[in-house]
């Protein structure tokens, strides 16, 4: 799926580009149970995102920087150990061979940075993964591994039928909100006890 730029949709499009979705609890199985999902673009062509609470299993950063041979093995110690905490996540079932880091807008690549909002872009090409070896990439981050897509309508229709709850996206929950706490804490920010949702699926 071809990433959509904000400015050809526009709000009056009813876009949720920007925005969170939250799992009901009706929603089960992987990937999307309890999951927080961060819309990265959304269209009358259909939707993508990326699943922020799902971390890669038994995957460093470290560890691809050198499958990538980013790095050497023997360099991946002397890593800033602000690159070895970034999380590597299960960002969803498309195309999980292929990654997406979503960043702060201090790191800018022309043609292959796409901004979302004013404190989230998306970068998916190896070069920032370079840059971030370097120690030269954006001061936070997160790299997930594949992504969500929905085809055109299929995200309106599982929101209608109350798969999802949506809610404005918090820069802070994607980059500093441990991964446990993410689905909890989104709950909250819409207003909902998460003790509640759970003894009332459905009925949020």
């Amino acid at each position: 799926m071809a990433f959509v730029r904000k400015s050809n949709i526009g709000n009056d499009a009813g876009t949720l580009e920007g925005q969170f979705l939250v799992a009901m609890p009706s929603v089960v199985g992987e990937p999307f149970s309890r999951s927080v999902v961060y819309v990265c673009a959304h269209s009358d062509e259909g939707a993508m995102g990326i699943v922020l609470n799902r971390p890669a299993p038994n995957m460093k950063i470290p560890d691809l920087l050198v499958q990538l041979e980013i790095i050497p093995e023997a360099e991946r110690i002397r890593l800033p150990r602000k690159v070895t905490q970034i999380p590597v996540l299960i960002g969803g079932p498309v195309e999980t061979s292929r990654g997406f880091v979503l960043h702060s807008p201090d790191f800018y690549m022309a043609q292959s940075t796409l901004p979302i909002d004013d404190s989230v872009c998306l970068t998916a090409t190896v070069d920032i993964l370079r840059a971030i070896a370097k120690g030269a990439g954006p001061e936070r981050a997160v790299l997930a591994l594949g992504y969500a897509g929905w085809q055109p309508g299929q995200l309106e229709s599982e929101i209608q039928a109350n798969g999802w709850l949506t809610c404005e996206a918090d820069a802070e929950l994607i980059f500093n909100t441990p991964l446990e706490a993410r689905y909890d804490l989104a709950l909250r920010q819409i207003g909902i006890d998460p003790a509640m949702l759970s003894l009332e699926p459905g009925h949020a």
